[in-house]
């Protein structure tokens, strides 16, 4: 007769439950896996089959009672960690869809919003195409596989421990003050044309004082930026590359940082 004791038990639970705790939290956060179109079994089912796979080869987990306060709290602590390194990442797309924004506003587009239900609210509609861009592109390299494997590492870097307090959450929040400078970076070259187109319709103002500014400026300005738009989409590529890299490397950071708090 096959008996089980309570200890076997209690450590295949901890085995299933804290790392499913991380990878669901980072699932509920995470870019794409996270876009509330996306139905919620879904999510959990996939949270659950990728614990499966990658429950084998973790480390072994300390002996804690799983329904103790130190197991309670250990169990906290990976939800934390999981919405952390999702939130790193997300904020690559927050970036490219602020550039939008600054793009939008530059064309004259700054009204035309669309409700955007990740967020949720209305959003420019240049940051919306910018937001779908960059989802296309984060799936074409493989993005979604390279944020899994991050998150397979981050449990040989921060294993389950009831001594680790999650203190280090600075390091995110520094990395979230770079989504100024990443959105500036992707919407210079945009902003830098149209800056020129708008200097050349002062100028013609000055020359033909009796031109209607407001009915030619406003759809040349739209004109100018669409042109510009597609002519450098090709060379956001290396640019958004660096973005994942940055965000994964944060990702890295960040649970070394929680680790060493």
């Amino acid at each position: 007769m096959l008996s089980v004791t309570t200890e076997q038990l209690n450590a295949w639970l901890v085995a299933f439950a804290w790392p499913l705790a991380r990878i669901l939290a980072l699932i509920a956060s995470a870019p794409v896996t996270g876009n509330p179109s996306l139905p919620v079994p879904v999510k959990i089912g996939l949270g659950m089959l990728i614990t499966v796979l990658v429950a084998p080869l973790l480390p072994a987990q300390p002996n804690v009672d799983p329904g103790s306060a130190t197991g309670l709290l250990i169990l906290a602590q990976q939800v934390l960690i999981g919405l952390a390194m999702g939130l790193a990442m997300h904020i690559v797309f927050h970036a490219a869809e602020m550039a939008g924004e600054l793009i939008g506003l530059q064309m004259g587009l700054g009204f035309a919003t669309l409700y955007d239900a990740s967020v949720p609210g209305f959003i420019p509609i240049i940051g919306q195409f910018m937001g779908i861009i960059i989802s296309l592109a984060f799936l074409a390299v493989d993005g979604h596989l390279l944020m899994l494997s991050t998150l397979v590492e981050s449990f040989q870097i921060m294993p389950f421990s009831p001594l680790s307090v999650p203190s280090g959450l600075r390091t995110l929040v520094e990395w979230g003050g770079s989504i100024f400078s990443y959105s500036l970076a992707l919407s210079l070259p945009l902003l830098a044309a149209l800056l020129i187109v708008n200097l050349a319709l002062g100028v013609l103002t000055r020359a033909a004082p009796q031109l209607n500014i407001f009915a030619v400026g406003f759809p040349l300005t739209i004109l100018a930026g669409m042109l510009v738009l597609v002519l450098v989409m090709p060379y956001f590529t290396p640019m958004l590359e660096r973005l994942f890299m940055d965000g994964l490397s944060t990702m890295l950071r960040l649970a070394s940082a929680l680790r060493l708090s």
